[in-house]
């Protein structure tokens, strides 16, 4: 009899289980309802004073919204993700990201519509967690950040579709050793239609020896059309690593623009290394070197040496002091000096 009551409480319980998994799994078809997670509704605002001694500055931009940014994300069927984000300061508010991405597997997911460049390690991050009150000269110049081209300032972003994924877990806390991206981009930036037919092809492939540890490699090939319609080449490379583990935090990346005919300004360079030491929980202190030769050469470097202290006293909240020293061989008084003052706040 016991094992009669046993054997009909394991089909009970089975039964229960193929019972939830039925009613877990989708019914797909334009009337279906559930399966959608809440929206994510939310915004950042990080602020600044700005103070240059540099010759013709006037002391500087003074006080300034750096970024005012609204965005809304969420999932249908915990596979479908999507957003939407906004930037909402300056004279041309505009949309930032919109994009969805079928993300069923961790090997393998497709992302289409418009969101970051898969090129260097620094630019995909949100301005929170760069530790400097901006991004390396290296994403700037060569990621879309205002690019060294003429491109105006897209953010590091294109319209585009891309695959990504990570696999092979090893480790006692089975994190990924590989992640790779690849993705086909307008080349024109964010807002803007295709407009030669040509596309850019952009791509890394990373490691992750052990957790929290990633090097990696990057490739860019295409071309970007300015207002005159003449079409610029852009042939890049870049490698280098990222460590962000207990609070420590290691960056550092180097990119070229490959000269001549290749990339139609000429060869180009830039190099970044990035120190984040956390003195408590809420006190961090980041040092970095930021380097960009215009021409690849000694004499049109512009050097900076930076101290940022990061006050975190809330994971929605950062205030931030940082201390800039300039060489820059192109101008002609080189060195000057920079203070700013950032804060951060997001809801």
């Amino acid at each position: 009899m016991k094992r009669i009551i046993i054997i009909a409480a394991a089909l009970l319980a089975s039964a229960a289980a193929f019972a939830q998994q039925e009613a877990e799994t989708p019914d797909y078809g334009y009337k279906e309802t559930g399966f959608a997670s809440k929206p994510k509704v939310g915004a950042y605002i990080i602020g600044s004073y700005k103070y240059s001694d540099l010759d013709g500055a006037h002391g500087g931009p003074g006080f300034n919204a750096r970024l005012i940014r609204a965005y809304v994300d969420g999932s249908i069927f915990n596979q479908f993700n999507y957003r939407v984000q906004l930037q909402l300061n300056g004279t041309n508010p505009h949309v930032k990201d919109f994009y969805i991405e079928w993300a069923k597997y961790k090997f393998f997911s497709v992302k289409v519509g418009q969101f970051k460049r898969a090129f260097t390690f620094e630019n995909p991050m949100n301005p929170w967690d760069v530790g400097a009150g901006d991004f390396s000269f290296l994403v700037q110049k060569m990621a879309g950040m205002g690019d060294r081209l003429g491109e105006a300032n897209m953010g590091g972003r294109d319209q585009g579709i891309q695959i990504q994924g990570d696999f092979l877990p090893v480790g006692k806390d089975k994190h990924n050793l590989f992640h790779y991206q690849l993705g086909l981009y307008n080349g024109q930036g964010i807002n803007l239609a295709d407009a030669d037919g040509k596309k850019d092809i952009i791509g890394t492939i990373q490691v992750q020896p052990i957790s929290g540890l990633k090097l990696g490699v990057f490739g860019w090939k295409g071309n970007w059309i300015d207002s005159k319609g003449n079409s610029l080449k852009r042939e890049r490379v870049s490698a280098g690593l990222s460590f962000d583990r207990h609070n420590w935090t290691l960056r550092g990346e180097y990119a070229t623009a490959i000269g001549g005919e290749k990339e139609q300004s000429g060869p180009a360079d830039a190099f970044y290394a990035t120190l984040g030491v956390p003195v408590c929980d809420w006190f961090k202190v980041y040092l970095k070197w930021d380097e960009f030769r215009a021409a690849a050469t000694k004499e049109t470097s512009h050097d900076m040496y930076s101290c940022i202290a990061n006050f975190r006293l809330h994971k929605n909240l950062n205030f931030q002091l940082e201390y800039r020293r300039h060489d820059n061989k192109l101008l002609p008084k080189p060195g000057y000096n920079e203070f700013w003052i950032e804060t951060y706040i997001r809801f």
